[in-house]
């Protein structure tokens, strides 16, 4: 039970959960007085070394004023927090507001002294690292600025503590005595020093669950069959080389060993006399808290629950599952589950199957995750029939490690991100995702990944746009054809099947990377050779002509040839496409009578064998020739030491498809190797956009804006853009704006006036005139538009802006649809402009329904339009796309992560498929793409600079062969989302 603190509110979202250094988890949270005991207990645990070292003398125990001194906070300007295991105080931190003189102090004083304590036997385990990072955000939160520490200088471990972390900082002694005063303020090394602790404990906390050094399998049942005596049955033919227990609470008294098995059995885990690392959890659900609490109190560092009933079953079973991560990491454990297949790993000390996979997959380079267990099964098989390679040997589709984590309540995707980053066993890795999480913290740990191995990647429930029961994960609004975009930003291979995964996988892991498009084809086909063409033109590859080596080629032939094209300057990568021979004189390799390995031979030695210039891919295509796809594999004797295994495939597509995303791959990771800027403007004011949105958002009488008059969009573009647009956000004549709803990522509008992060409806839409102050702090400025309210104010408004000028209606239902007749462009003259005005009125209704206004013309180009949204979950999002059809009814829009660099912004331009209506298309001028560029680049920091600006929407932009206009402009503030990647550590929030 928590108690109020003397001033304020217990602040619950100061608790979180951590990964320490070594691997095992720990609970963060605010102290309160509560935890008297607990803080007497924990002092009495830690030595009078380190005691002495936090106050300086010796201090035997805490008086009660002491305890009532570290107990009772404000929760602003005095603050505790506790690092806690099993209901017990590990580490405790503090911090104390004072003025330049030392003495305590209020707000607005922004210094404060702060002091650490760890119990001994918790030393080194990063438990003090971990709280500096919850801490130092508590006090930004509360508007301090720096830590002042002073430290013994035999205090070392504490002194490096401080000095590792990354801020700013300067040190000074005196009296005997370290004083330490550090910015609070995230630096990039304080952010990569955090992100480097993170990443090690992730990894570490994964690797305690793949390499124990003994599971036990509880739930284990006397007789044969069944989940627990399955998963027994299956670590003990895979070799594993660690111990193994047999639990079950039915097991006799006397019953000391399960046969045949001849493992030991114990009725309970704390009848084993020794550690035990792993366990593996196959009881009924209701069962589970119990188990989870005897493995707690013995030590067991994780857990794989394979056990269902939980959030795939509903709330019920929700509840049940949050329960089960809250208690499994108040003992510092970690879960894989539930609902779970279980995990493997092949390394040869090791040899862990502690799945519901009758056979450990053989040795390979291939890392797999996935949420299904159904399709972890699928792919452990096929990876297996497609060659598997020797047990001796590192097969062509062999595995590293494989974790089929369920329900993922606690490990998941990210955190075996975090360890195949730097496994040297795995060259490749594989997922298969049903939900994402976290994704921005998946595509930052993507991108960093991808930058040294490639993540290859297909998703489920694309489609749906909801997750799997079983997975507790927060809500996007942003449509699955964003995330792919954003995916492939971050260097991730998005396959859309299963059987691309392991394609492209396996052609990874073999063979070393292209260094261009060109691909040469060759083999004992034509008609192969041809189709293997259309392929690679399909894929956007550049095939060279293909070369028919004829039926009758034979193994010499086809190593010739493939030795020269691997030579041939003007290529990067070769497909070989074969057929079962014909004629009486030649074997056919199906016979089994060695031709296929003659081939196989032949194609491997030439690819061996070419050393001049970079290594290229070699792919095979094999129609029924099934023996030569397992002797490339390696798997009809065992190859020569060095030899390269070659990839086969049954259809051409396959091959190539794979082949084309090595290419994008590495052309991805080429650009990342060096990359791109995010430039600096000098006419940007992000002080004052702040210090407007400021008071935009603070609360008034609920009317945000000026009442100025409004902005619009023009009509139809011309020349080769075509197109058209309207106003958004506009004030009426009354000088209310008009709510508009806020676009999401696919282009349409979702008519609630909702936005993303916004759920407490917080947020207030812009005037057009608030709007159009904010994009000019920036440097983007919106083409004037006056409304016209009656006939005669059209015409002054027109007179004052100057002919030719557009007329249009601004009313929501009438928005970027010129495909109703309600926009009228190249008003040259008043009684052209009275004239249109009477036609509209009469077609489209009244005046005071329609909301029209009137703009003045801009040059001819093309309609386009850019966007940025914050999602929840993915983060701030900037889009950009066609006006009308293209973007809104065929989805032709390109997405990006906020901040974009200037390389991001010309690849978003680029990466749409109507792109060269921009570039000059059908004889039509090129339009000033530049000028697109730096407008991406101005919004990108908008959003990025001000994070309460949750949406941005200019419509259309107009872009002419010099420049650009922007003739439509809405927006959305919001009180900003946590911006979780860029706060400390934690673990998903349960």
């Amino acid at each position: 039970m928590r108690s109020p603190s003397d001033h304020h509110a217990y602040p619950t979202h100061w608790e979180a959960d951590v990964v320490l250094r070594d691997g095992g988890t720990a609970q963060i949270r605010p102290i309160t007085p509560d935890d008297a005991q607990r803080l007497v207990s924990f002092y009495e645990r830690v030595s009078d070394e380190s005691k002495y070292y936090r106050f300086f003398a010796p201090y035997p125990r805490l008086s009660d004023r002491d305890v009532h001194r570290f107990t009772h906070h404000d929760y602003v300007d005095r603050v505790g927090l506790a690092a806690i295991v099993g209901d017990e105080f590990i580490a405790t931190v503090r911090y104390d507001r004072i003025d330049g003189r030392g003495m305590p102090a209020a707000a607005p004083a922004d210094e404060a002294e702060v002091a650490f304590l760890v119990q001994d036997a918790h030393q080194g385990r990063g438990v003090a690292s971990a709280l500096l990072e919850h801490i130092a955000a508590v006090a930004r939160e509360r508007d301090i600025r720096r830590f002042a520490a002073e430290v013994l200088p035999a205090n070392t471990k504490m002194i490096k503590v401080f000095t590792d972390a990354g801020y700013t900082q300067k040190r000074s002694f005196e009296d005997g005595v370290v004083r330490l005063e550090f910015d609070l303020e995230p630096t990039d090394r304080s952010l990569a020093v955090m992100r480097a602790r993170e990443q090690r404990a992730e990894a570490r906390s994964v690797q305690r669950l793949l390499a124990p050094g003994s599971v036990a399998v509880i739930g284990t049942s006397r007789t044969p069959g069944g989940v627990g005596r399955t998963v027994l049955r299956n670590l003990l033919d895979g070799g594993f080389t660690g111990r193994v227990h047999a639990v079950n609470h039915a097991f006799p008294d006397d019953m000391a060993r399960l046969e045949p098995e001849g493992v030991p059995a114990h009725r309970s885990l704390r009848a084993i006399e020794e550690p035990v690392d792993l366990a593996v959890v196959a009881v009924p659900a209701e069962r589970v808290p119990a188990v989870v609490a005897e493995c707690g109190e013995h030590g067991v560092q994780g857990l794989v629950v394979l056990s269902a009933g939980y959030a795939e079953s509903g709330s019920e079973g929700r509840d049940r599952q949050r329960d089960l991560v809250r208690q499994a990491r108040s003992y510092g454990m970690r879960v894989i589950g539930p609902n779970a297949f279980g995990v493997s790993n092949t390394a040869e000390g090791v040899r862990l199957n502690a799945s519901l996979s009758p056979q450990l997959p053989n040795p390979g380079r291939l890392g797999l995750f996935t949420q299904s267990g159904a399709i972890g099964i699928a792919l452990l098989s096929g990876l297996h029939r497609r060659g598997a390679g020797l047990a001796s040997l590192a097969g062509i589709a062999g595995i590293s490690t494989f974790v089929s984590a369920g329900n993922r309540a606690d490990v998941s995707g990210n955190d075996l991100l975090q360890y195949w980053y730097d496994d040297p066993r795995t060259d490749v890795v594989l997922m298969y995702l049903e939900s994402i999480g976290n994704p921005r913290k998946f595509t930052r740990l993507a991108r960093r990944t991808a930058a040294v191995k490639p993540v290859v990647v297909v998703k489920g429930a694309r489609h749906t746009g909801s997750a799997p029961t079983g997975h507790a994960v927060p809500t996007t609004q942003i449509p699955d054809a964003t995330v792919s975009d954003l995916l492939r930003q971050a260097g991730v291979i998005r396959v859309d099947t299963v059987t691309e995964l392991a394609d492209t996988g396996v052609l990874l892991a073999s063979q070393p990377l292209p260094a261009g498009p060109r691909v040469a084809i060759l083999g004992n086909s034509e008609s192969l050779g041809l189709i293997t063409y259309d392929a690679c033109l399909t894929e956007g590859l550049r095939p060279l002509p293909p070369r028919d080596l004829t039926t009758a080629a034979a193994p010499d032939d086809f190593r010739r040839a493939l030795a020269e094209a691997l030579t041939d300057d003007a290529c990067d990568a070769v497909v070989v496409t074969a057929i079962p021979w014909v004629g009486d004189g030649n074997a056919d390799p199906r016979d089994g009578d060695g031709s296929a390995e003659a081939l196989a031979t032949a194609v491997r030695e030439a690819a061996q064998a070419s050393g001049r210039g970079p290594a290229k891919p070699v792919a095979v295509v094999h129609l029924e020739i099934q023996e030569l796809a397992e002797a490339l594999a390696g798997t009809g004797g065992e190859p020569a030491p060095g030899t390269r295994r070659i990839p086969a495939y049954p259809a051409a597509e396959r091959a190539v498809r794979a082949l084309a995303e090595a290419v994008r791959y590495a052309h991805w990771r080429q650009e990342a190797a060096e990359p791109g800027r995010v430039p600096e403007y000098d006419d940007i004011d992000e002080a004052g956009a702040a210090a407007d949105i400021q008071v935009l958002l603070a609360p008034a009488d609920g009317t945000p804006g000026d009442g100025a008059g409004g902005g619009t969009g023009d009509g139809k573009g011309g020349g080769a853009g075509g197109g058209t647009g309207e106003a958004t956000g506009v004030r009426t004549g009354d000088g209310k704006g008009e709510a508009t709803g806020v676009r999401t990522g696919d282009g349409k509008g979702d008519g609630t006036g909702s936005v993303p992060g916004d759920d407490a409806g917080l947020g207030v839409e812009l005037s057009a005139a608030d709007t159009q102050r904010l994009l000019a702090r920036y440097g983007v400025s919106v083409l004037p538009a006056l409304p016209a309210p009656d006939p005669d104010a059209a015409v002054r408004a027109a007179e004052r802006l100057g002919f030719p000028v557009a007329l249009k209606p601004t009313a929501a239902h009438l928005r970027h649809r010129a495909d109703l007749g309600g926009v009228r462009l190249e008003l040259g003259s008043e009684t052209e402009l009275r004239r249109a005005y009477a036609e509209l009125t009469d077609y489209l209704g009244r005046p005071e329904e329609l909301g029209l206004v009137v703009q003045r013309m801009a040059p001819r180009g093309v309609d386009t339009v850019v966007r940025a949204a914050i999602d929840p979950a993915a983060g701030a999002v900037l889009s950009f796309g066609l006006a009308g059809a293209p973007s809104e009814l065929l989805g032709d829009t390109a997405h990006g992560l906020v901040p974009v660099t200037g390389r991001d912004a010309a690849e978003l331009i680029r990466s749409i498929r109507t792109a060269p209506l921009l570039f000059g298309w059908r004889g039509s001028k090129p339009v000033d793409t530049a000028a697109l560029e730096e407008l991406l680049l101005r919004v990108s920091r908008l959003v990025d600079d001000q994070p309460e600006m949750v949406a941005v929407d200019l419509e259309p932009v107009v872009v002419a062969q010099q420049g650009l206009s922007v003739l439509g402009a809405s927006a959305r503030l919001a009180p900003p989302p946590p911006r979780t990647d860029l706060g400390p550590r934690h673990m998903p929030a349960y």
